[in-house]
């Protein structure tokens, strides 16, 4: 009999982009009271939990990921009592509450870095001196210098937007305030957090000059994954054992290696890293696969996603340079399929459930992402997978805002025939195949073991078992034929015969000996 695993564990997550999911203030922007009137929809769709991108009081120079006050909701996006509101009914549905925290960086509108500009506790952040130039030659990930000067003369660092300074994590003093930060929301129901850029934080001693190929997100570059950052995550998870109802958290950590990912979720660390290996990868049955069997080698807890705030839809993705439009659109319905059947947890993005692709023909006034202006347009940025999505109707706002009221991105008018309503009583659109794969997930819950064991495939095709469940996805241009089975569970396209067609998955059930 399989023992009763940690909720997180295999869980499946939505990830919630607050300002673009739904409106209930009519203001365009997305807001708390509005995740909680959809989240009926959530619960029927088949999620375990969300997890809310920051919704603190921000100037929003990056969406909110530049916070303010990191113990209060901004006005914008409702109010604690909204906040307290959402996951009593959260927890009423049965869905779990993980929310994002920030520990990189702050807002420079931030009390502390207003202190530090008069001269009042500038330990708390990286400043240094550096004449004319900057103090090295580190850039910012958004374009551009990593270093802004202030008035008297000092350098501070922003591995982001110059509105977003970095803090000096060798202060005692920021590890204690976020060890309280963290305590304020557990105190008010949170199941979890999500940490952005996990891997950063501490920076190398003396903020040596680096190469600019060692300045990408990497296994103890001197800007990245230094190893001091793991005492504070054994700090953190002492906190969250301390709490009833296992609490968790979940890195966000771009790394170039499957066991410099495993350093993060050690037993007295985080609980999960974010896997975004298979995020990168081309659509190929032995990219898959590798990244399948490294991951399995190195992390006991192991995540999966395809799609996320920060990155192109995947459904644009699979579909770039494609003279079949539809293409894309059936190779994400089979990596969501091929997912879903492995081992561990799964981290969904909204929208993806309805098939949206990537906005790209979004206006430059309209582009509201840092990366964007700094990089003075070369870069589009990633405004278009944030653009709000499509509940009702025929035209913007498609009921993510009250009728009349202007979205903050604007919306494809392709959306139309995209809608949740529109395919809510369609079992062979997108959002009834997502229902029906979590279902039979679900139903799978509890029975299958942790470990896959490979079935000989055709080259661009990749075939595991996990006991009685057998999944076959189909990445090449030929059919390939099925294993034997008694049945198929579900299929990405129709399974007919023995032979599974190009871009196409599959679950089977094959009885156990």
């Amino acid at each position: 009999m399989l023992m009763e695993t940690p909720w997180w564990r295999d869980a499946v997550v939505y990830e919630i982009y607050v300002r673009s999911f739904a409106d209930a203030s009519g203001d365009g922007v997305g807001d708390l009271p509005g995740i909680r009137q959809r989240l009926p929809y959530l619960a029927e769709l088949g999620v375990d939990a969300i997890w809310l991108t920051p919704f603190y009081r921000s100037p929003m120079a990056d969406g909110g990921y530049d916070v303010a006050d990191y113990r209060d909701v901004d006005p914008l996006f409702g109010t604690l009592s909204d906040f307290d509101e959402l996951v009593a009914e959260a927890h009423r549905l049965g869905l779990r509450v993980i929310v994002d925290i920030v520990p990189n960086h702050s807002s420079s509108a931030h009390e502390w870095f207003q202190a530090a500009l008069r001269g009042e506790g500038r330990d708390r952040y990286i400043f240094q001196d550096g004449g004319e130039s900057p103090p090295n030659n580190w850039q910012s990930t958004f374009s551009g210098p990593a270093w802004s000067k202030t008035p008297d003369g000092q350098w501070y660092l922003h591995l982001f937007a110059p509105e977003q300074p970095d803090f000096n994590w060798r202060n005692p003093e920021v590890h204690s305030e976020f060890l309280d930060v963290l305590r304020f929301w557990l105190d008010r129901g949170v199941d979890g957090f999500r940490i952005d850029v996990a891997m950063g934080l501490y920076k190398a001693e003396g903020l040596p000059d680096t190469p600019p190929e060692d300045q990408a997100f990497k296994a103890e570059s001197p800007i990245w994954g230094r190893p001091e950052v793991h005492e504070v995550y054994r700090d953190w998870r002492k906190v969250l054992d301390s709490y009833e109802g296992e609490r968790m958290a979940i890195g966000e950590v771009w790394t170039d290696s499957a066991e410099d990912l495993a350093l993060y979720v050690r037993p007295d660390e985080l609980h999960q890293s974010f896997n975004f290996a298979w995020l990168e990868a081309p659509w190929s049955g032995p990219a898959f696969k590798k990244i399948i069997d490294d991951t399995l080698a190195a992390v006991t807890a192991p995540t999966w996603v395809l799609s996320n705030h920060d990155v192109i839809r995947h459904v644009t993705r699979y579909g770039d340079g494609l003279t079949n439009s539809t293409t894309g659109l059936a190779r994400a319905r089979a990596a969501l399929l091929a997912m879903l059947a492995l081992p561990g947890s799964a981290y969904l993005y909204q929208g993806e459930e309805l098939g949206l692709p990537e906005v790209k023909d979004l206006p430059p006034e309209a582009r509201q992402d840092p990366i964007f202006a700094r990089s003075k347009g070369e870069l589009a940025g990633r405004d278009g997978c944030r653009v709000p999505i499509p509940w009702s109707g025929v035209a913007e706002p498609y009921g993510f805002s009250p009728e009349g009221t202007r979205p903050w991105l604007p919306q494809s008018v392709e959306w139309a025939a995209l809608s949740a309503e529109r395919q809510s009583n369609d079992p062979g659109s997108t959002l009834g195949f997502y229902q029906e794969a979590l279902r039979a997930r679900r139903e799978l819950r509890g029975t299958l073991p942790d470990e896959i064991i490979w079935l000989d495939a055709p080259e661009d095709a990749l075939i595991f078992s996990r006991g009685p469940l057998t999944c076959v996805i189909n990445c090449g241009s030929e059919p390939v034929r099925l294993p034997p089975h008694d049945r198929v569970l579900i299929g990405s396209a129709p399974v007919e015969g023995h032979l599974l067609l190009p871009d196409t998955a599959a679950w089977l059930h094959t009885p156990e000996a």
